[in-house]
Formats: C-alpha cells, structure tokens, sequence
C-alpha cells in the first residue's frame, strides 16, 4: 500500500472529514500538525504551494482538500 501523510490542523473541518475517511476505510496514515510544527508546515508549502489544509500525500501525488474521489482513486492505483 502507497504511504499516506496528512499535513492538517486540530480545528479542521475537512481535516477530521479526511482523518475519518481514512479510519473507516482502513487506510494508515501519519498526520502533521501544521499548527505547532513549524517544519512541517514550510514542508508542506514547499511541496505544493499551499497554505491551506489538508494537502494530503499519497505516494508522491498530492492533493489540497479533501477530495474523496480522487483519494480514492490514488489509493486505488499501484
């Protein structure tokens, strides 16, 4: 299964939205908590560009928001 990081913050509405896609679908994820670590966040911008959250990567396709069609999609393909 590709790896799967979420660049998010605790008061995220579509953060919890993705965070919980990912749960009922059995999916691991590692989160960043773009609020408190300064690191991640530039890493995050550096990445793609985007202050917003969530970007979610999966393998080394992002995606900014949550997008659950194209989630799947990625998670789908090998």
């Amino acid at each position: 299964m590709k790896t799967v990081s979420i660049y998010s913050t605790p008061t995220c509405v579509y953060c919890n939205a993705a965070k919980d896609y990912f749960k009922a679908n059995n999916v691991s994820y590692t989160e960043f908590n773009v609020a408190s670590d300064l690191e991640r966040r530039k890493e995050m911008i550096d990445k793609t560009g985007q202050m917003g959250v969530p970007v979610i990567m999966i393998g080394d396709e992002a995606v900014v928001g949550f997008d659950q069609d194209k989630i799947a999609e990625l998670l789908a393909t090998k």
